[in-house]
Parts: structure tokens; sequence; C-alpha cells
């Protein structure tokens, strides 16, 4: 539908307006539509069940949890400061492709 920006298109959206209200009380119900209030007639509920709990729970615990482990990172920095840290690749190697089978299940 255009609209003049001078205001004649004016008209044709105030008969929209009534046309939608006309129709609304036709269906008995409030003439005020939802462009006019912002909210729904009708109301619809969800219900997630057991899984929204148990999500909130693992979300509080996991807040809950320091970002970074300060102690393990610091153990961890004064083994290499010291040269005692060891890379054991063959650990390392078998990690990524269990990780990496893993992901083409």
């Amino acid at each position: 539908m255009p609209i003049d920006i001078n205001g004649a298109g004016n008209n044709q959206l105030q008969n929209t307006r009534t046309e939608r209200q006309e129709v609304n009380v036709r269906r008995n119900e409030s003439p005020v539509s939802e462009d006019e209030t912002g909210s729904s007639q009708t109301r619809e509920t969800v219900s997630l069940g057991n899984a929204s709990s148990q999500i909130r729970s693992i979300e509080n615990t996991l807040a809950s949890l320091p970002v970074v482990d300060t102690q393990r990172v610091e153990a961890f920095r004064q083994l290499i400061a010291d040269g005692t840290y060891n890379v054991d690749a063959n650990s390392i190697a078998d990690k990524l492709i269990n990780l990496e089978q893993s992901l083409n299940e």
C-alpha cells in the first residue's frame, strides 16, 4: 500500500486501521489491535520439563567455578621454568586422534 509522504496517503492508513478494528469486533475480540498495544490478545505457555532445571543447575555450577585454575597454571609455569616439564608426544597424538574420531561419529 503506497503512502504519500505529503499526507495524502494518511486517509488510506486510517481506513485500514478502522477495517482491522471492525474485523476484530466481528470476531468478538477487543477492538484495540496488537499493533496499538504492543501485546498479544492470547496467552501461550511452554513447558521445558526437567531438562530446563538440569541446565540451570549446570549453569550455576559452571558460574561458580573460576575461569582459570591459577594453581595449576603456576605449577606448569614452575615446571617449564625449571626445565622439568616433559611433553609426552605419544599421549598428545593419541588424544588428538581420539578427538578427531569422536568428531566424525
